[in-house]
């Protein structure tokens, strides 16, 4: 395993004492028992730990007795810390030759804003590793034991946020993938916006739709009806976020009924071939 430098490809060695580095680490859904060894590793060798909100104590506990934890949390509409200070802090604390974890919830590839401070580390010279993490819709998805593809129904998946750059930003295409399982990110805020784009999109209002808010942690909250009641059930069970929005698109897309009858026929008549 490596670290890469911007200007020589490979780092120093992990264990060289003299050059800081940034481990951008993964922190799971929320149990602890989900990280990898090599976020548990790093979390024991760091000087200085930069935590989001949604990282569980139970994982902060692991951090050794010589790190520093600094809380750099977010949340939709409030960044007391912006992207730009935290790549500046672990820029800062790297150049003075300390061992800097970036722990981050879920997977840090996954709009976890990684790309902004892989780029201030590269261009700071500072070796930088992302060590992955289980991404919620994975724990999601296993809570409810649903697999996330399925020969002939979910073909393929997609991640997406439906929380867009600039409020009022669309969070899906004009017009969704057939066989298609998506998962949606930071939706529950505004729900009944996505339930207008869904339908919009050729989604129709029998398509069953499943929620599953703070994945694997002990507040985890599982819901399940039809895309027409899932604003109202959302607000009456006073589901949040940390959620993710789960539904898979028939073979064909209109009421969400029909794109599994045909899949079903086109199945069967492919049978009766054989």
């Amino acid at each position: 395993m490596t670290l890469f430098s911007a200007r020589t490809g490979l780092s120093p060695a992990l264990s060289s004492p003299l050059r800081g580095r940034i481990s951008l680490v993964g922190a799971g859904p929320g149990a602890g028992d989900l990280l990898t060894l090599r976020a548990v590793r790093r979390l024991a060798e760091a000087d200085v730990v930069y935590y989001d909100r949604l990282v569980d104590p139970e994982v902060l506990a692991l951090a050794g007795p010589q790190a520093e934890l600094c809380y750099v949390g977010k949340e939709v509409g409030a960044h007391a810390w912006p992207q730009a200070r935290i790549c500046a802090a672990i820029v800062a604390a790297a150049r003075a030759g300390k061992r800097v974890v970036r722990l981050k919830s879920g997977d840090p590839s996954i709009f976890g804003r990684a790309a902004e401070e892989i780029e201030a580390a590269r261009d700071a010279d500072i070796p930088v590793e992302i060590v992955p993490g289980i991404t919620a819709a994975c724990a999601a998805a296993a809570s409810l034991c649903r697999p996330l593809t399925e020969r002939g129904r979910a073909r393929q998946v997609v991640f997406a946020s439906a929380t867009g750059r600039d409020a009022g930003d669309p969070c899906l295409p004009a017009r969704l993938l057939p066989s298609c399982s998506y998962a949606l990110y930071m939706a529950i805020h505004r729900i009944d916006a996505l339930v207008a784009e869904l339908t919009a999109a050729g989604l129709g209002p029998e398509a069953r739709v499943s929620v599953v808010a703070a994945a694997s942690g002990v507040s985890e909250r599982m819901l399940e009806c039809p895309l027409r009641h899932l604003a109202g059930e959302v607000r009456r069970r006073g589901l949040s976020n940390p959620a993710i929005v789960f539904f898979t698109t028939g073979a064909m897309l209109g009421d969400g009924v029909e794109g599994e009858a045909v899949a079903a026929a086109v199945a069967a008549a492919a049978a009766a071939a054989v």
